[in-house]
Parts: structure tokens; sequence; C-alpha cells
């Protein structure tokens, strides 16, 4: 009778998950079907996280352009490769002198992260050395547009990034400028420009209010000039660190750091990210170095290659699948305590770039990244369903001439269908 009983309990659960697919199915395909998508291609991923089931699929397998749906692959990288705390600095004690060489860590004074360890370190010290030699990388990605170099979300890569590698300029009676070394190269005047594009020359409008960040253009010598300026003495450069066990100087928890990049979709921070963890492989900067390790080594089964250039996901060579996201999203939700990993990552209706979109009724129930180009938006990460039930889900978006807002409110009410109906 138990045997009758259980056999009953199995075939009416496995009736009700198979309703609630068909529901899913229906009502899924026929928004996709609609006219809103005929010009736009679209491709959808939707896996029980605990089962591994697949929930619904449509041309998951195809390749799309990700946008910041990239940064995804760069936390997962960084997480693989990177301690707890940011390796700041690694450097030598030879006699009276200090030499000393970047990781790539962007906290470094960071306006927002705020990290002054290393300066408190430097601070502290008499000859200072600046070895330069292991940044083997170009300043910009590849495929990034020429014309973004005057946006805030366009910094310049190097080994030492100080200040985010921007300036920031606001009015408080008058006009700030950080870092102090670029107060007299910000000019007061309406352009149609934030900077000059061969020279760090800087415009700032005169009935402005807001803070403006501007990349600079990075070198050795902006590098140690800032620097110098700062620390208030004198740094010598060089371009290879005596052949000696170099030690490292730890900063900042890392979380702080994915946090920053996912939440607010800083792509200065991912691309930096790729330099840490390449730093950790070996004595060169170059984020080649580590987008291949892990593809060979962490991901060697993605049923996909994906085409990965860079860290932020600026570049439109970028092509992923959503079977890729899902797979590195499902590596994650293994890898971390799902606190930490949520936290991680924007939350629908709350925080990050999901504020003020994607909120649950009575508690949050999407905690995923955006990716969004000209005619494209991607949104790939968790959902929690209103029976407890936690799915993974990709949707890719390219191509599109409707609105971004008409693009995200109907992905809203699919994602909405999911968490009711599973």
């Amino acid at each position: 009778m138990k045997k009758i009983v259980l056999i009953i309990a199995i075939f009416i659960a496995l009736y009700a998950c198979s309703s609630k697919k068909s529901i899913i199915s229906k009502q899924l395909t026929s928004n996709l079907s609609s006219s809103f998508y005929k010009n736009q291609f679209t491709g959808v991923l939707v896996m029980d996280a605990k089962t591994k089931d697949t929930i619904y699929n449509q041309d998951s397998h195809k390749y799309f352009i990700p946008a910041s749906n990239t940064k995804i692959f760069t936390l997962f990288a960084a997480l693989k490769t990177l301690p707890k705390k940011a390796p700041t600095l690694r450097y030598l004690n030879i006699n009276d002198t200090l030499y000393f060489e970047g990781t790539g860590d962007p906290s470094f004074l960071h306006p927002y992260l705020k990290d002054s360890t290393a300066f408190h370190f430097l601070k502290n010290k008499s000859n200072l050395v600046f070895v330069s030699g292991n940044f083997q990388d170009e300043k910009y990605g590849t495929g990034w547009a020429w014309d973004d170099y005057q946006w805030y979300y366009s910094p310049e890569r190097n080994a030492l990034p100080i200040n985010g590698n921007v300036v920031l300029s606001y009015k408080n009676t008058k006009l700030v400028v950080s870092p102090a070394y670029f107060k007299d190269s910000v000019i007061e005047i309406l352009h149609k420009n934030n900077r000059n594009e061969s020279s760090n020359i800087f415009y700032y409008p005169p009935q402005s209010t807001d803070t403006i960040e501007t990349p600079f253009i990075s070198s050795l010598q902006t590098t140690t000039s800032i620097l110098e300026q700062a620390l208030g003495k004198k740094i010598s450069t060089t371009v290879l660190m005596p052949l000696r066990n170099k030690k490292t100087l730890y900063g900042i928890e890392m979380d702080s750091i994915y946090k920053r990049m996912m939440h607010e979709s800083d792509n200065f921070i991912a691309e930096q990210l790729l330099f840490m963890a390449a730093s950790e492989l070996k004595d060169t900067l170059n984020s080649n170095l580590i987008r291949t390790h892990i593809l060979e080594n962490e991901l060697q089964d993605l049923a996909q290659l994906p085409r990965w250039v860079d860290g932020s996901g600026l570049s439109r060579y970028n092509l992923f699948t959503p079977q890729n996201m899902v797979n590195v999203l499902d590596k994650l939700y293994t890898m971390l305590p799902q606190e930490r990993l949520f936290s991680i990552f924007p939350t629908g209706g709350l925080s990050g770039t999901l504020k003020n979109r994607f909120s649950g009724e009575e508690k949050p129930y999407i905690y995923a990244k955006s990716g969004s180009l000209s005619n494209n938006y991607c949104l790939s990460g968790y959902l929690l369903t209103k029976s407890g039930k936690t799915l993974i889900f990709s949707f890719m978006n390219n191509h599109f001439r409707e609105s971004l807002s008409d693009e995200r409110s109907r992905l809203e009410q699919m994602l909405q269908t999911l968490r009711d109906n599973y």
C-alpha cells in the first residue's frame, strides 16, 4: 500500500511539474513570438538551480553581443584566481630602496572605494623606485569606440591606476579637482567636450553643479607625477624588478571591489580585475593571459566557445551564448554561499543598476547583471520563485529598434511569469 501511495505521489509531483513547465512555455513562447520581437534576435535559457532541469529554451546555443553581461565571466575569473584581500602592490626592499610595481588593483585612492593601503605604505618609505615593465597590454580594449575617450565609463587601463584613472571636478564654493595634480589643467569654460582628445586639458561648464568624471591620458610620467605630488617625495623609475623574491602588499576586501563592479557596472574595475588575476599567474599584466587560462582550465566544458575580448563588455567583438551565461552562473552558485553571491549581484528594486526595476511584490526576487549597448539589452542571473525555488536564467536581446524601456517591460513580464508559475 505504501508503495502505491509513493508512486501516486511521484506521479502527481511529475504531473504538477510538467504542468508548470507547460504554462511557462506557452506564456513565454507567446511573448517571444509577438510582432515586438519579429525584427530582433533573442536567446533565452532558464534552468532550475537545484535539479538542473531546463525550464525554457529558445536559441540558447546562438551567439549574442553580451554588453556588461561579460562582467559575469570577469567575476568568475577573479573569484577563481584572486585571494580574499586585494593584492595592491608587489615590492622589494633592497638596502634603503623600495622597488614597487602595480598589480592592476583599481582601488588605489579610488574615489569610491577609497583604499589608501598602498598610499600609506609608500608614504612611510624613503627611496622609491616604480617598476613599470610588467604591464604588457593596451590602454584600451579591443574594439572599444575611439570617441568614448572623454566619458567616465571608458578610463584607460594600466598597471598602477590612481583615482580610478579619472579626474573628478565639482563645485564646492569654488572648483575642486582630484587628483590635485590636474588642478591647473581644468578650464572653466562651456565646451562641447569634457577633455581635449590628445592631451590632459579638461573643461568644466562654469554654471554646472555636477560632479564630472573624465578619464585622463595615462603614461609613466603622469603616474609618477601624480604619486610624487600626493606623497610629497621624488620617485625614480625603472623597467625591470631586481631578480629576488617579491613580496605582496594586500589592501581591501575583494568583495567590495566585486560589488562595485557588478552593482554600478563599473567598466574600469572589470578591466583592472583581469590584470589583477593575470598577476597572480605570472609577472605579466595582460588580460588575454587570464581569459585564455580561464577558458582552457576552468570553462573547458562550455558547449560553445565564447569570443571573450575584454573584461567590461564595452567591445562589440564579445560573443557569448545564453548557455555560456547559465553555465558560469551555475558554477558561481555552486562556488559561493547564496547570501554572499546574491550580495555581489544587483538586486531588483533595491540596488545597483536594477534599483529602479524588476522589484518584487513583498521581497526581492531578481539578483542579476544587466548589460546594455545601443540596440542591445541582456539580463542574466538568479530568480527566486514564489514556491521557494531558485532559477538561473539568461535573456539576451540584440539588434532591436524598439525602446529600451519597452524591452525591459516585456522582459519583466516574462520574469514574473517564471516567478509566479514555477
